[in-house]
């Protein structure tokens, strides 16, 4: 064998109680589980010495935006240290594949907030399989640093079908939007993504989304939708996913699932109640959630629908003509805007993350409402300044969670973990850094909310299953070596609110196919990540 992992505590992911055992591991895959007293300790080249730590597979990030860090980032220890070993791209409907020129550009320019504008990037893909190809390409062929997975991005495929037109699709648009969803669960795509509160997908009705469900239905994949509201009317919104999902016979998986906003205060037990209704009936239903409080997105994000149409300049021909911008004010502040969830925005939960440009840096860390009063003018003075001044670039968070939803709604049998992190910005949202060892040593040690055998099999094998992966999410002979190993004891997220960018503790060993990503608490030169297709083939 390559490496003996000796006397580890085995959480193995099933969610049965930890054991003690030695591990090996031959050629990236475990080979040998050795258990005290099941006969002689195996041998191999090397042995690390695990006393005191624990053993589990890789954690699997069910909601990330890693799309352009993992090609411009070799070492990625955002996520490498938290001891995540696969990464799920193309989140909330837009991403960078399948594109043209046009609609690359287009794309690039509506979520620069989210991985920057791309310019350090040569873009030379444009379908899914080309972006997955430039994944196990990347760095002169040696890889990228944690394994990764994509989702058809329905804005995206909607941009290139239709446009930004907010109207519905012509049978020839939804013949070539099925076409490019065909092509992209073909060549290895895990499933289909939707952002229903973001430009131009949400400009997508239910029975469009029906027709491309079926198609990734027909592919074995699954429909992971940012659903239309998370605020007025979220359980609704909710509602409607189950409802398309169960029509186009297509398995679901709800992207950072929670209930926010006040209007939603403790009433994480209807959504609850709705999945489980769902499920006793024999819906195919999981979700992610990451382990905080406020949201992360774009300041743009928040405008009304009506004004987003067109695409990014449009965007910007709107703020600039006051008449117009006066309109989205009142969209904002007083009717409730589509993209602010249906509630009016509260200036004073809106705090700036990030910016495109340094010469707004000083925003940064403020919320809207605070900026707006040291320049003594009104919040959306502030606001529309930094759209316009930021091209649409700037980040946010938003102060709008409920702590009891979220730890209700993290113990539920189909949740997973999502660290929905944004890299980009000056002070991005912890759980970008910290969602993994949060769940671990907040959630778990502290709190109790879940046994750490509970809490691993959260972060483990039910992503695996969704994902339809049979040699990963657990620790077994003949399975990958993707692998965790932690302190129980201590580990905890390292970030925080003020220092983001922190790293964890407690985590001092992670392997991908057997390679150390991390050793001894730090980084090591590998590049052992993939691109993990999906099977492409049509559901028996």
């Amino acid at each position: 064998m390559d490496l003996v992992i000796r006397d580890a505590r085995v959480v193995d992911g099933t969610g049965a109680p930890s054991y003690r055992a030695d591990v090996g591991i031959t050629d990236g895959r475990i080979t040998e589980i050795r258990g005290e007293g099941g006969g002689p300790r195996p041998t191999a080249a090397r042995t690390l010495d695990a006393d005191g730590l624990a053993l589990s597979p890789g954690f699997i990030d069910m909601h990330a935006h890693s799309d352009l860090a993992l090609l411009r980032d070799p070492d990625h220890s955002a996520k490498a240290a938290q001891g995540v070993t696969l990464e799920v791209l193309g989140q909330d409907g837009l991403s960078y594949a399948p594109a043209d020129d046009r609609t690359l550009a287009e794309v690039r320019r509506s979520i620069s907030g989210w991985n920057g504008d791309g310019a350090d990037i040569d873009f030379d893909w444009r379908t899914v399989g080309g972006y997955l190809d430039r994944l196990d390409r990347n760095f002169g062929g040696q890889g990228i640093a944690v394994n990764a997975a994509y989702l058809i991005p329905q804005g995206t495929v909607r941009m290139l079908a239709v446009g930004w037109d907010d109207r519905p699709a012509t049978d020839a648009e939804l013949e070539r939007m099925k076409e490019l969803v065909a092509q992209g669960m073909a060549e290895g795509a895990v499933g289909m993504s939707s952002g229903l509160t973001y430009t131009p997908g949400m400009y997508a009705k239910d029975a469009e989304l029906t027709e491309l469900c079926r198609v990734v239905a027909d592919h074995g994949g699954y429909y992971c939708p940012h659903h239309r509201s998370y605020g007025a009317g979220a359980l609704q919104a909710y509602e409607e996913m189950v409802r398309l999902t169960r029509d186009a016979g297509c398995a679901l998986h709800l992207a950072h699932a929670t209930m926010n906003f006040g209007v939603n205060k403790g009433k994480a037990p209807d959504l609850l109640a709705l999945l489980d209704a769902a499920l006793a009936e024999g819906a195919d239903i999981s979700l992610d959630t990451y382990p905080y409080t406020p949201g992360c997105t774009t300041l743009v994000a928040m405008l009304p629908s009506w004004a987003s149409e067109g695409g990014p300049e449009s965007v910007l021909t709107r703020l600039a003509d006051a008449a117009t911008a006066e309109r989205i004010r009142h969209h904002l502040e007083v009717v409730g805007s589509d993209g602010c969830h249906g509630v009016p925005i509260e200036w004073d939960t809106i705090e700036i993350s990030g910016v495109g440009s340094p010469a707004l840096s000083s925003y940064v860390g403020r919320t809207v409402a605070e900026s707006a009063r040291l320049r003594d003018e009104e919040p959306w003075v502030t606001a529309r300044r930094l759209l316009v001044e930021d091209r649409l670039g700037t980040t946010i968070l938003q102060h709008v969670g409920h702590e009891e939803n979220v730890r209700q709604i993290m113990r539920h049998r189909v949740h997973t973990g999502g660290s929905d992190g944004i890299l980009q910005g000056d002070k991005p949202h912890p759980r970008a850094y910290g969602t993994f060892p949060q769940y671990l040593g907040r959630y778990a040690r502290e709190l109790g909310i879940l046994t750490l055998e509970e809490c691993v099999a959260h972060l483990t094998s039910r992503p695996a299953a969704r994902l339809r992966l049979p040699d990963r999410g657990l620790v077994r002979e003949g399975y990958r070596a993707d692998l965790v190993l932690f302190d129980p004891d201590t580990v905890a997220a390292g970030s925080t609110f003020d220092e983001p960018r922190t790293l964890p503790v407690g985590i001092p060993h992670v392997l991908i196919d057997g390679r150390f990503v991390i050793e001894d608490g730090r980084r090591t030169s590998a590049l052992a990540g993939r691109a993990v297709r999906g099977s492409g083939r049509r559901a028996a």
